[in-house]
């Protein structure tokens, strides 16, 4: 999200005076840096963003290995930007990777989002980067698994730790897959990687082009509730169709 006061989308953090002020002033070190700098603030910070539905962003993902398998740390534009698109097009993912001792990076984008809002609670320091001159917070780490190539396949799912509440209001729309068990997952971002002309209005008619495995449905239905997917103090589970749209968890049968 850019930082226009033309849009609807209100951010709040709760934190001290003097927090805020260390806060800013590492944001705008950060913006001002070269290819790839950090700067960490250490707090406890209340985020709550709404008017979210269509807005656009992008991440890097810095790939690690660890005790347990691979994993990536996930780096976010919102809000601090939009994802300029001239400086995302011109970011080298090898370079990337090099410059902050990963195994690899991935770009991650660009992306809208289709909840109405999200909260989140950030017990721990706030790390921000800058990744060819766009500024990105790392908001959530990934456990990949020891197999790479089996987590880059569609329809997988992978366990996150992003302490926070996705909210879809009451009388939206909303895209689904469900699987054989009942599992459902609700799209959370639909995605222009691999079709860079996917919008909105496509979302309903999605179904034809999904190569769904054996038992699967995508399914679009309107919500007569607030549908709230809480993982604030549990382990979120998200997934990717084919054209690279993510879901998370709604519940499961």
């Amino acid at each position: 999200m850019s930082h226009d006061t033309r849009t609807d989308t209100r951010l709040t953090r709760t934190r001290t005076l003097a927090v805020t002020a260390v806060a800013l002033t590492a944001l705008l070190t950060a913006a001002c840096a070269g290819s790839t700098s950090a700067s960490t603030v250490t707090s406890t910070t209340t985020l709550m963003a709404t008017g979210l539905l269509g807005k656009r962003y992008c991440e890097v993902l810095l790939v690690h290995s660890g005790t347990a398998g691979f994993y990536a740390d996930v780096y976010n534009t919102y809000p601090l930007n939009a994802c300029p698109p001239d400086k995302w097009a011109a970011l080298d993912a090898t370079a990337l990777a090099r410059e902050n001792q990963a195994l690899f990076a991935e770009l991650n984008g660009p992306r809208f989002w289709l909840m109405d809002a999200i909260q989140k609670v950030r017990t721990s320091s706030e790390q921000i980067r800058t990744f060819g001159g766009i500024a990105m917070i790392l908001e959530a780490t990934v456990q990949i698994g020891p197999d790479i190539l089996a987590a880059q396949a569609p329809y997988i799912p992978h366990t996150v730790n992003r302490q926070a509440a996705f909210t879809f209001d009451a009388g939206r729309q909303v895209y689904e897959l469900v699987a054989p068990d009942r599992t459902v997952w609700v799209m959370q971002t639909y995605s222009q990687i691999k079709d860079p002309n996917l919008s909105a209005a496509d979302l309903p008619g999605l179904a034809s082009r999904l190569t769904l495995p054996a038992g699967w449905t995508y399914r679009v239905r309107t919500l007569t509730s607030p549908l709230v997917v809480a993982t604030a103090s549990k382990a979120a589970h998200v997934l990717q169709d084919n054209l690279a749209n993510s879901y998370s968890e709604e519940s499961s049968g």
